[in-house]
Parts: C-alpha cells; sequence; structure tokens
C-alpha cells in the first residue's frame, strides 16, 4: 500500500486542496448540488402537476360551452342516427377501409346534409375564437373500441382531418375513461400524440329529449406550453442555486478559516515552539498567550492545552525539588495522581439525560499513578467515542504519555474522523514527537446510539468482551493493528458490529486478566469470563465492580503488578428514549 503524505511533506497546492477550507467549501458545493437536485426535481413535479390540472380544466370548460352551444344551433339527433346505421351496417372487411375515397362515399349523403353543415362551421368558428385546437363531434363504439367521427373540421382553415363515418382505433383504458364517466369530475383524457406530441383531451356528452346520449363534444388542447414553462423554470432555478450555493460555500469557508483553521494553526504551531524550547530546556509559556476565544472545541483545546503545558512545567519543577525529599515526593505524586483522575471522566451517569445507554468505567493504578486510561464522549447526540489504552512502563513517564495520548485522541475522534483515521493520526503524531520511544496500545469505537451500530479498530490492545441479549460474555476477536508510537508508517483498519438492544459491551486492559496470586498463578481470560457471567444482569457498575472485585479476591495479598482499567456500557436502544413533549 502506498504511503500517504504527511502535512509536513506537502507542499503549498497540496496543504491548500488539503486544507480545511477547501474541503469545507467542497463539501457545501456538493450538498448544494444535491439540494439543487433534490428540490429542482420537486419542484418540477409540482409546477406541471398544477399546470396540466389548470389545461384539464380550461380544456374541459371549453368543450362543455361547445357542447351547450351546438345543442342549440342543430339537432344532431337525426344526423348521428343516420351515421351510426350506415357504420353498424359496415362488416368488418368495409370498414377497415376507413379514410379512402370509397369508404367516404358511402357517408357522403351525410356529409353533405344541412346539419353537418351547420355543425361543421358551428365547431370551426368555436375552435378559433378558442384555446382549443380541434374541437369534433363523435361517438365511441364500445363493440370495436373504436372511435367514430360524425364532425371533424380540423384547425384554422385546413381540410377536415375525418369525415362522417371515419373511425380510429381506441385503447380499452380510453374508451372506459368517457364511458364511465361519474359526471362530476372534469371528463378528460392525456396523452402523447406521434403529431402532436402531449395533448389533453377534454369531452362532454350530447344528449336527446329523453336523456340517451348521442354522442360526445371532444376538444384537443396541445400541452406544450408546459414543457416551455418547466424549461424556464428550471435554468430560472438552477441559476438561482448556483448563485446562493457559491455564496454560501464562501461565507463557510471564510468562516472556517476565521473560527478554526486560523486558531488551530496557531496551536500547532505553539506545540512546535513548545517541543524545540523543551528540547532547548527552555520553559517559556506558549499556550496560554494563544488567547483564543472561538466559544468551541478549539478554545477548549486551547485551554486544555495551555492547562496541560502549565500542569506540565509545574510537575517538572516540583520533580526537581522531590529528589531531596521524600514528602515533597510523595506530595508531587499525589498532585500527579489527581490530575490524571481529573483528566478522565468520573462522573456517574455522565449523561444523566441520556436513557439509551448505561456506562460506566474504574481505573486502579498499580502505582501513584498508571499508564493505563479509559475516555468516553459524545462526539455529536447520536455518537459516543470509547476509549481505553494502556501505556508502556508505569509511573511518572506513563502517565505523561498517557495524558498526551489522551489528548490526541479525544482531539481527532471530535474531528469526525473513523476510528482507523484517528489512530493513523495519533499514531503520527506520537512517532513524530516521542524521543522515549514509548508506545501505546488503544482500542477504539464510535457506536451509533440510534442504531446500535459500532465501528472499531484496535491498535495491539486486548480483545473486548461481548455479551449479546440471551447470549454469554464471550471474547471478539477482533482485528489487531500495531500499538501506537510503535512505527509511524503503521496503518489501521476499522471492523463493525451491531449492538441489540441491551447489548453489553466491556473493555479491559491487560492488569485484569494477568492478575497473579501468592502462587504465581494468573487471573486469566477464562476465570474472568466465568466471573462476567455470573452476574449477566448487572448494570455498568455493577458488572465493572463485579469483576474487578472478583480479580482482587484472587489475587489476595499479592502486590498488584499491573494497572486495573475496566470500561463496560450497555446499549439500551432507541426506545429506551424518553418521549419529547
Amino acid at each position: 500500500m502506498r504511503n500517504r503524505k504527511s502535512v509536513r511533506q506537502m507542499n503549498d497546492w497540496e496543504l491548500l486542496s488539503h486544507s480545511m477550507q477547501s474541503r469545507v467549501f467542497r463539501l457545501t458545493l456538493l450538498s448544494g448540488v444535491i439540494l439543487w437536485i433534490v428540490s429542482l426535481a420537486v419542484g418540477l413535479y409540482l409546477y406541471s402537476r398544477s399546470l396540466v390540472r389548470q389545461y384539464i380544466t380550461q380544456s374541459y370548460v371549453l368543450v362543455r360551452s361547445a357542447a351547450l352551444l351546438t345543442e342549440t344551433a342543430v339537432d344532431e339527433d337525426q344526423f348521428t342516427r343516420e351515421v351510426m346505421e350506415i357504420y353498424r351496417s359496415l362488416t368488418p372487411e368495409e370498414r377497415a377501409q376507413t379514410g379512402t375515397e370509397a369508404y367516404r362515399q358511402r357517408f357522403a349523403h351525410a356529409a353533405a346534409s344541412p346539419a353537418y353543415k351547420i355543425l361543421e362551421n358551428t365547431l370551426k368558428e368555436f375552435s378559433e375564437a378558442s384555446d382549443v385546437r380541434d374541437l369534433y363531434f363523435a361517438v365511441y363504439d364500445r363493440q370495436n373500441l373504436a372511435l367514430v367521427y360524425f364532425c371533424d373540421p380540423g384547425p384554422g382553415d385546413s381540410p377536415p382531418e375525418h369525415m362522417p363515418g371515419e373511425w380510429d382505433p381506441l385503447e380499452e383504458s380510453a374508451l372506459k375513461l368517457f364511458l364511465n364517466w361519474d359526471g362530476k369530475t372534469p371528463m378528460n383524457d392525456q396523452g402523447r400524440t406521434s403529431i402532436l406530441g402531449w395533448v389533453c383531451t377534454s369531452g362532454y356528452p350530447l344528449k336527446n329529449a329523453d336523456g340517451t346520449i348521442n354522442g360526445y363534444l371532444l376538444g384537443d388542447i396541445t400541452m406544450d406550453r408546459i414543457w416551455n414553462g418547466m424549461q424556464v423554470f428550471a435554468v430560472q432555478f438552477t441559476l438561482a442555486m448556483l448563485l446562493v450555493v457559491l455564496l454560501t460555500g464562501l461565507f463557510i469557508a471564510r468562516r472556517i478559516k476565521k473560527n478554526h483553521v486560523i486558531p488551530i494553526t496557531r496551536i500547532s504551531d505553539a506545540a512546535q515552539k513548545y517541543v524545540t524550547d523543551r528540547r532547548n530546556g527552555q520553559t517559556a509559556s506558549h499556550f496560554a498567550a494563544l488567547d483564543i476565544h472561538t466559544g468551541d472545541e478549539v478554545e477548549n483545546l486551547s485551554l486544555i492545552m495551555a492547562d496541560m503545558e502549565r500542569d506540565l512545567n509545574a510537575y517538572e519543577e516540583d520533580l526537581k525539588r522531590i529528589t531531596a525529599e521524600e514528602e515533597r515526593i510523595r506530595t508531587e505524586l499525589d498532585l500527579a495522581k489527581r490530575i490524571q483522575a481529573n483528566m478522565l471522566p468520573r462522573r456517574f451517569p455522565p449523561f444523566p439525560d441520556r436513557k439509551d445507554l448505561d456506562i460506566y468505567a474504574s481505573m486502579t493504578p498499580a502505582k501513584e499513578v498508571g499508564g493505563d486510561f479509559y475516555d468516553f464522549f459524545l462526539i455529536d447526540p447520536d455518537h459516543l467515542g470509547m476509549v481505553i489504552a494502556d501505556v508502556s512502563g508505569k509511573g511518572i513517564p506513563a502517565a505523561l504519555f498517557m495524558m498526551a495520548s489522551r489528548i490526541l485522541l479525544r482531539q481527532y475522534a471530535l474531528s469526525g474522523l473513523k476510528p482507523s483515521q484517528i489512530l493513523d493520526a495519533a499514531n503520527r503524531q506520537i512517532c513524530d514527537n516521542n524521543p522515549e520511544q514509548m508506545f501505546v496500545t488503544v482500542w477504539l469505537g464510535i457506536l451509533d446510539l440510534r442504531t446500535g451500530h459500532l465501528v472499531a479498530a484496535n491498535a495491539g490492545h486486548e480483545y473486548p468482551v461481548l455479551r449479546q441479549p440471551g447470549e454469554p460474555f464471550a471474547l471478539y476477536r477482533d482485528k489487531h493493528g500495531f500499538v501506537l508510537g510503535g512505527m509511524e508508517t503503521v496503518r489501521y483498519r476499522d471492523y463493525e458490529l451491531d449492538l441489540k438492544e441491551g447489548a453489553c459491551l466491556l473493555l479491559y486492559t491487560d492488569g485484569i486478566p494477568e492478575a497473579t496470586n501468592a502462587r504465581s498463578e494468573l487471573f486469566g481470560v477464562p476465570r474472568m469470563l466465568d466471573a462476567l457471567n455470573a452476574a449477566p444482569e448487572e448494570d455498568a457498575r455493577g458488572l465493572v465492580e463485579h469483576l474487578k472485585q472478583t480479580a482482587q479476591r484472587f489475587a489476595g495479598e499479592a502486590s498488584q503488578f499491573d494497572d486495573m482499567t475496566l470500561l463496560a456500557i450497555r446499549y439500551l436502544g432507541n426506545n429506551s428514549l424518553p418521549e419529547e413533549p
């Protein structure tokens, strides 16, 4: 696998293209394009639907008005009976000749009748005075699935499109649409023709005195304006969205640069200066003078770094003095213990308002301070980050390395990276500033509290213990990577698993299975699993305390060789969240 360049190896152009500001700008543009596509699709749908309804109403009103006018202008009853008698008397072979001169001669008498002339002139005049392209009088032949024309004068000065008795085949669905009309909604049908394109056909029945239907007055209105309107709408909407997305992207990029890129760069420069000065033996203040006020995690990071710098400076000064006095050594070790304890979450439950998880952790150092640590934090309202780690060595060096490692891991986790990416970034940072060649084993996971989906990565740490509902506790043999701080070119891999509601995940350091009694016997993984399965329904606190006490009872009076750190989480699921008022 080809190694990726680190930030320090990139040129100016690569740094610009990979910067947070550029990435946020590209993400904003991508989000805007997606929003534009969705909004355009919805807008076009609503726009076209509204216009189609308008065309349906318009064509129906026009045809109905024409039908009423026709009923007053001409008596079509005798005329329609005469045409239909001739039509029904034809054989299928003769009827198939529709449109030919021989076929038209069979209806020549009807076409020359005064009723036809009056009807033709009436329909043509009404068509020319309205938006109807073609207005015609016809009958639906259910038996032969055909539309039989009585009068179709055609648009404008063009010759008649159909003479009396000519017919066109119909689909059964279109025929039923008109013959089964409920008399309330507008009688219409929309479809695409090879000549006219999209057409809306509306109809209105013409009845005789006894209420029977003589035929239907039908009108065609082309729907070209719908597509023209949609094109204009799409162009205008696209231009507006492009402008909005571009301005939004520029605005957000500028805000990101001001509130995040510049402050983080200042913190990074201060950290580099801090490392350089420490190597030269200088103790000037670096982070406290930054004076960053962004009101978010960046400001908190600067404060933590300032606190860390002050604590480390004070701690190192104390170490110089405690070489002469044992009491001062004990005092400074107690201070370090409090600092370390304060770095870890100690308030339980940590999220009292949340009912979707139960979490508890414990760290018992073998000496005054330890190299183990655990951490958990909400990356956002739906994602929980969890870390357990074991630093090589014991005492003060391990504690210092532990605090720096914890800060790095939390910082990268809160930036939205995947677990493998967090470990990659932390490993590079540790390797860059690790003259003592220390290392740390880390298990890091991010749990989606909505679904129970867990994404995790393991940097040489112990296998986690998992219990799904109705099953015993068992090791989950996940993919192992190399320890952090061991090799800069190492890359880590994610793995995924799903926690069901009620599932329990236990994380631990090697101080638990390697607890040793006076006979030099190890507590071991089998005893650890037996202890867990002896109390499977305990809550997170009860489970941690039960396992820790079981291991301590096994060790008895033997001195504790290694730190004992435990982190347990029960996933209770979204069904346990309180309903919002």
